[in-house]
């Protein structure tokens, strides 16, 4: 079984923003090499390429018959509620052979109040 992760964040019109999160996917990956993810890619929801169904079309075309989807999101909004499921969906009709799973969105994780204070502790923000 070749299992993939699909980092899908917003987008932005700002390329340097979208930059950023390919630069995390980068991390990610180098991360996760001793992972159960045998591949992993980013996607945007708008504003910037891939699109989430262009970014798990090529993951299943690199092979990939299981896909999580980890929504890059700090709240369920709309586009986590709504737009981000619409999009799998799409894929999913198309590719009813390949499982793909939508993770929980980064917001829920239970690391991310340890997350927020060790990052301000190592700021110079904290130490004023």
């Amino acid at each position: 079984m070749k299992k993939s992760l699909l980092v899908v964040a917003h987008g932005s019109r700002r390329e340097a923003s979208n930059a950023e999160v390919r630069a995390l996917t980068e991390r990610v990956r180098a991360a996760a090499a001793d992972s159960s993810f045998t591949d992993i890619e980013c996607a945007f929801l708008e504003l910037a390429p891939p699109s989430i169904p262009e970014g798990l079309e090529l993951l299943i075309s690199r092979g990939a018959n299981q896909v999580t989807v980890l929504p890059y999101f700090l709240a369920a909004g709309r586009h986590v509620a709504e737009d981000i499921p619409e999009a799998v969906a799409e894929t999913r009709s198309r590719y009813p052979e390949v499982r793909i799973d939508i993770a929980p969105y980064l917001g829920t994780s239970e690391a991310m109040p340890r997350l927020l204070l060790s990052m301000l502790a190592d700021s110079a923000v904290a130490a004023s």
